[in-house]
């Protein structure tokens, strides 16, 4: 029984989960903005929320933390060099979801998962 156990596991193991909040999160990073499907960028907000966090203070601990999590080094750089600076003086809410509707081949619910400006 799943009582109380409130992790999105979007119906896939913990390291297929893992890598691919882990690629969702480093195409947002690299392009400020994806579409994908609803349930993905609702698990993806808290993910990304951390990284966030992480980069707006860049300690050499925080950046090998952001390394872990991110794939290329390139978007490892852009979180230290743009988004943190640019949410320094933000406390939280730095995504935005807007619901684009349903994909015509199986009807899955799309999203636009962003960063706010």
């Amino acid at each position: 029984m799943r009582h109380r156990k409130n992790k999105i596991t979007l119906d896939r193991g913990a390291a297929h989960r893992g890598a691919l909040l882990r690629n969702l999160a480093t195409s947002l990073v690299l392009y400020d903005q994806i579409q994908t499907t609803e349930a993905k960028a609702k698990a993806l907000r808290p993910f990304m929320e951390r990284l966030v966090t992480l980069s707006k203070n860049p300690t050499l601990a925080n950046r090998r933390k952001l390394i872990k999590a991110l794939y290329t080094k390139g978007a490892v750089r852009k979180a230290c060099d743009v988004l943190g600076p640019r949410y320094k003086d933000r406390k939280g809410g730095f995504l935005r979801i807007t619901h684009l509707g349903t994909r015509r081949g199986d009807a899955a619910r799309l999203a636009h998962i962003s960063f706010v400006v």
